[in-house]
């Protein structure tokens, strides 16, 4: 089994920045591939960002040039880094891990809400 616990959401005025942490315990490897997903009221969860195993990463064309990801050597703790942030990215963003089998396991959310 595999735990994933975030922490660094909050409320946060436009054009502000915030940074998202995930930290994983359990049964994790360093070849796991990581993301963020976000969720916003009455909408899908979508993909935020990903890093694969490599640190090759990937974002959605909405956040590209203003979000992060980044792990630390361990590949233990993923971060989305936020900058500029607007309404529109207000959700509560999920921490994920995907590992070789194919299974996922999702962290608990936190909530990122924009504005004034």
């Amino acid at each position: 089994q595999v735990q994933l616990v975030e922490s660094g959401g909050g409320l946060v005025q436009p054009g502000g920045s915030l940074r998202l942490s995930c930290v994983a315990s359990g049964r994790i490897f360093v070849i796991d591939d990581m993301g963020w997903y976000r969720q916003a009221p009455g909408k899908q969860r979508e993909l935020v960002a990903a890093i694969t195993s490599r640190g090759a990463t990937n974002y959605a064309d909405s956040v590209k040039g203003r979000f992060t990801i980044s792990t630390d050597n361990g590949k233990i703790t993923v971060y989305l880094q936020m900058n500029s942030l607007n309404p529109e990215d207000t959700a509560v963003y999920y921490c994920n891990r995907r590992q070789i089998t194919g299974r996922d396991y999702w962290g608990q959310g936190t909530q990122v809400t924009v504005s004034s």
